[in-house]
């Protein structure tokens, strides 16, 4: 396995060879970031409304013992798949998103944002009577406290009618023919029911035979529909399950077995305080730490993976500055204060490479 951290001999600026390396593409990574990327990427999954409501946690409740919360603040945001697609906007990308929503206010709200934020969405499909799937979540903490936010309880409003199979073709029609002009294909499956067997194994034909790289963030209940996929990105939770149920204790040995059963090229493991691990078909591992001294929370990890990757595809980077930029923009996930409303720039990202750089510096001093 590779490492992306340190050997043994010196230099002027005190750094391992192996260190001097890191400093060198880091760098490189930063000046790549000053300009915007440019592209088409067609991005097919569940789309969400996310809300976040605030709060203070400061007394229990006489009849249970649960805590008593006093709403100070609550917003809203788009989720999932919408999330992605802001993502890749912010970064220079033309996103071309395409999933499900309900013609109800929640419906309505993630057509505002997404038209606010310069977003295409006429690859949105808009079914009569269907609830647009919402995840609300509850953070608090103590009135007393600077800091230490806390999630307390989310609850999800989601349809339990099976999307009609007319309205999902539609959308895989539409996004196959937007393929002749994009450079990557994003998959991300939330276990709604966009992400279905027949549509993706068409737009990964489709994608293959214009050698077009594909993302998947997969339910890990659908890797059946990942075969020949080029990138996979699970969080450690998932690889650990998938470990369990191939019978593998060594993470080496299931990501070979994974990636041999489902012909991808890579998979990408995010470890939060772990770092981030990338497996590939030539057996090449490599493996970016994380650096940050303390974890803030998880929520959008996949999301900024994702983007990451894109980036990598966009400038042909190799595999390891790919886990050096993923790994930067995990931690800018990471170190957030709060993620509602939180979307990776470019800005976020080229200034976590530049701190990494200089703490790598000035750590040989």
């Amino acid at each position: 396995m590779k490492r992306i951290t340190a050997m043994k001999r010196g230099n002027s600026m005190g750094m391992t060879d192996e260190e001097l390396i890191l400093h060198e593409n880091l760098n490189s990574l930063k000046s790549k970031l000053k300009n915007k990327d440019k592209g088409k990427i067609v991005l097919i999954g569940d789309i969400m409304l996310d809300c976040y409501i605030h709060g203070f946690a400061n007394n229990l409740n006489s009849r249970a013992p649960v805590p008593v919360i006093r709403e100070t603040s609550r917003e809203e945001d788009v989720g999932a798949a919408a999330h992605v697609a802001r993502g890749l906007e912010s970064m220079g990308f033309e996103s071309q998103l395409f999933g499900i929503i309900g013609d109800d206010k929640a419906g309505i709200n993630i057509l505002e944002f997404l038209e606010e934020e310069g977003v295409s969405t006429d690859g949105i499909g808009i079914v009569e009577g269907r609830k647009t799937t919402v995840k609300t979540r509850l953070l608090a903490t103590r009135e007393s406290l600077v800091q230490g936010e806390q999630l307390l309880l989310r609850w999800d409003v989601e349809d339990d009618e099976v999307i009609s199979e007319e309205a999902v073709s539609a959308i895989y029609e539409q996004a196959v023919l937007q393929l002749n002009d994009s450079f990557c294909v994003i998959l991300s499956d939330y276990g709604q029911g966009v992400v279905n067997d027949e549509g993706v194994e068409k737009i990964i034909h489709s994608a293959k035979s214009k050698d077009i790289p594909i993302i998947a963030d997969p339910k890990l209940t659908g890797l059946h529909r990942t075969h020949g996929v080029d990138w996979i990105v699970f969080q450690s939770r998932g690889f650990e399950l998938m470990k369990r149920r191939i019978g593998e204790n060594s993470s080496d040995q299931a990501a070979k077995k994974l990636i041999e059963t489902h012909n991808w090229k890579h998979l990408v493991v995010l470890s939060g305080e772990g770092g981030v691990m990338i497996y590939s078909n030539d057996e090449q591992t490599v493996h970016a730490p994380c650096t940050l001294p303390e974890l803030r929370q998880m929520i959008g990890l996949i999301d900024a993976a994702v983007v990451a990757i894109a980036i990598s595809i966009s400038n042909d980077l190799d595999v390891n500055n790919t886990a050096i930029l993923t790994n930067a923009a995990c931690e800018c996930i990471l170190g957030a204060e709060q993620t509602d409303s939180f979307v990776l720039s470019r800005e976020d990202l080229a200034n976590r490479i530049g701190e990494i750089a200089w703490n790598l510096q000035v750590s040989k001093r």
